[in-house]
């Protein structure tokens, strides 16, 4: 679908929500805005979707789905802005619309790259762009924000230009090798942005203190193509998860050890 008419035809299905939230946030009915929408982008692949039992020959055919999610709807006031909408379940399948269905492997970067450079492309006029959209009889005004918070680590790597899951460059979120992790297990802090990565392509792709292949991929830190979807640094509940219990996995062999002595 285009992304704008999606984003629309999501907007009209949440119209009572929308007008509720007004009268709940006892704003005027015919307040037009302009309303800020914040929508989570996620694209994944589906697995193996292909015919199990049919004449024919085994085709693997693969799957992936880019959507989307309206997480919630800003009002600016001036007293800071008022929450007229907020998804309650949204990890839900059932307020996750899809925007795109393409027959592919995630891992056939050129394919990807060919199919969603248009709605990418789509999504950076958003962003500067307001909708006017007829709602409850009056032309309401809506802004939109991006999040891209629904990739998984082999996705974001592909989509943001940085080498496979087996580089030395082990973390999505900063610029730590395997030995500095390992060797520092506390202080990190997010520092990979869409912006830095495109200008370490560059970097990468002309070379402008005409080091050796070594010098240079250290210095743009493991990017080495060219980003083309603005994902957003985060750390999921999966990973909080494993972060804590490698940690308590480390307290309680220690404490294990002193008791022991």
């Amino acid at each position: 679908f285009r992304y704008d008419v999606a984003l629309v035809s999501a907007l009209k299905d949440m119209e009572e929500d929308i007008l509720e939230g007004l009268k709940a946030q006892d704003l005027d009915d015919y307040t037009s805005g302009p309303f800020t929408v914040v929508v989570k982008e996620s694209c994944d692949g589906m697995g193996d979707v292909s015919e199990k039992h049919g004449s024919g020959p085994a085709v693997p055919e693969k799957a992936v789905r880019f959507s989307f999610t309206v997480m919630n709807i800003n009002f600016p006031n001036n007293n800071g802005p008022v929450r007229i909408f907020e998804e309650s379940k949204p990890n839900s399948e059932l307020c996750c619309k899809p925007l795109c269905l393409m027959l592919a492997d995630e891992s056939d970067h050129e394919t990807l790259t060919a199919i969603l450079s248009p709605l990418i492309a789509e999504r950076e006029a958003m962003k500067t762009a307001e909708l006017l959209l007829e709602m409850g009889g009056i032309l309401r005004n809506f802004r939109f924000v991006f999040r891209g918070t629904g990739y998984d680590e082999k996705l974001v790597r592909e989509v943001e230009g940085l080498e496979a899951s087996g580089s030395i460059y082990i973390c999505t979120l900063c610029d730590a090798t395997r030995l500095e992790a390992s060797q520092n297990l506390v202080n990190h802090s997010i520092t990979r942005s869409h912006g830095e990565n495109l200008q370490r392509y560059e970097m990468w792709r002309s070379n402008p203190h005409h080091e050796s292949v070594d010098e240079l991929r250290d210095r743009v830190k493991g990017v080495s193509a060219k980003p083309f979807i603005e994902t957003l640094p985060s750390i999921d509940a999966l990973h909080c998860d494993i972060g804590n219990a490698a940690e308590f996995y480390r307290i309680f062999q220690l404490e294990i050890g002193e008791f022991y002595k």
